[in-house]
């Protein structure tokens, strides 16, 4: 069969006593992608024209690693609910949990005092806007936290031919990092709530694209040249919270 450029299909999929799903759907692209998510999805990406029955025979071919990435995301799970932004709330920062506070004052302020994240506000009730201020909170330490780990970072890397980048924010729900094509670093906002040496991981795993844009050897050598105990980073960066 072959599918239409907008197909999108749902497979099941048995490998041994394991069964999982996968969402295939078909684009322009030259060879088939698999992705396993965090929120344990699994999703293939097959180029167009490609007959079913070989998609899935590939995706078959692939069952063990799927299955491996399936279950060492199942154990973060299931992480936080959805954010209320009331008292009490735990919200983390650097690695640390901190109790959202929330106190009626005539202005609005976010401030870090003890184990509390305080939220001033006029009105105790106005969550949206109790939320919109934590939010900017974030954003503005986040800017100024990561260029300071930018420079610690980029002495380790700077004799191996990279060039110093620029640092952007963004909101990126499926990943904490990226780079572009004219040397900018994106990172994650959330990145902030993460510990330092998680930081300090994402940041030179991209300082190392710089220099090797793909995942292939010659990255991994670097990146575990810079960083031995990367994978241990790695994995406590996917059990934080956020």
């Amino acid at each position: 069969m072959k599918p239409s450029p907008v197909d999108t299909l749902s497979q099941t999929i048995h490998f041994g006593k394991e069964t999982f799903h996968v969402t295939i759907s078909f684009e322009n692209r030259r060879k088939l992608k698999i992705i396993v998510h965090p929120d344990l999805r699994i999703e293939a990406k097959a180029p167009l024209g490609k007959d079913i029955g070989d998609v899935v025979s590939k995706i078959k071919h692939r069952s063990r690693w799927i299955i491996k990435q399936h279950d060492y995301f199942r154990q973060f799970v299931p992480r936080l609910p959805e954010r209320r932004y009331v008292s009490g709330e735990t919200f983390y920062y650097l690695g640390r949990q901190y109790r959202l506070k929330i106190k009626k004052v005539s202005n609005s302020s976010v401030k870090l005092k003890g184990k509390f994240l305080w939220a001033y506000t006029p009105d105790c009730n106005d969550v949206e806007k109790i939320k919109q201020q934590v939010i900017r909170w974030y954003k503005d330490h986040a800017k100024g936290y990561f260029e300071k780990r930018l420079y610690v970072c980029y002495e380790r890397a700077r004799i191996h031919r990279i060039t110093l980048p620029h640092i952007k924010l963004r909101d990126m729900k499926k990943r904490w990092g990226s780079c572009t094509n004219n040397g900018s670093i994106i990172l994650n906002i959330e990145l902030i709530k993460a510990p330092v040496h998680c930081i300090d991981y994402v940041i030179i795993h991209e300082l190392c694209h710089l220099r090797f844009p793909k995942h292939n050897d010659s990255f991994y050598r670097l990146l575990s040249l810079l960083v031995p105990d990367w994978e241990a980073r790695k994995e406590c960066l996917e059990k934080v919270l956020i």
